[in-house]
C-alpha cells in the first residue's frame, strides 16, 4: 500500500504522516489489494478539512471530512472510507449463493 500524503497551505509534521499511516491500516481489513492512497490535507481559515481517494482493484472510493481539528478530521475522514470499504465489499460480494440456499429451502 502506497500512501501519497499532500498538505495545502500545510505542512506536513512526521506525527500527521503516522497518524495518517496508523490509520489507513484499518482499511487493510477489508481489501488486501489496495492499490494507492492519496490523502490530501488542508487548512480553510478555521476548518481544518481531510480528504482521500483510494483505489482498490477495480473500484475506487473518495471520502472528505471537515473538522476544526486536524486530527479530529482525519478520525472521521477513516470513519467514512471504512463504511464505503464494507458496502463496496458486501456489494461485489456473491449474491447467487443466497439464491440457492433459498432454493434449497
Amino acid at each position: 500500500m502506497v500512501i501519497n500524503l499532500t498538505g495545502h497551505h500545510i505542512d506536513i509534521t512526521p506525527a500527521m504522516r503516522s497518524r495518517v499511516e496508523t490509520k489507513f491500516e484499518r482499511l487493510l481489513r477489508h481489501f488486501e489489494r489496495v492499490i494507492d492512497i492519496h490523502c490530501i490535507l488542508s487548512v480553510e481559515k478555521l476548518q481544518q478539512k481531510a480528504e482521500a481517494t483510494i483505489h482498490l482493484s477495480g473500484h475506487t472510493l473518495h471520502a472528505d471530512a471537515v473538522d476544526l481539528n486536524l486530527y479530529t478530521a482525519i478520525d472521521l475522514l477513516v470513519d467514512k472510507l471504512d463504511r464505503m470499504a464494507i458496502k463496496q465489499k458486501e456489494k461485489t460480494g456473491d449474491h447467487h449463493a443466497a439464491e440457492a440456499l433459498r432454493g434449497r429451502l
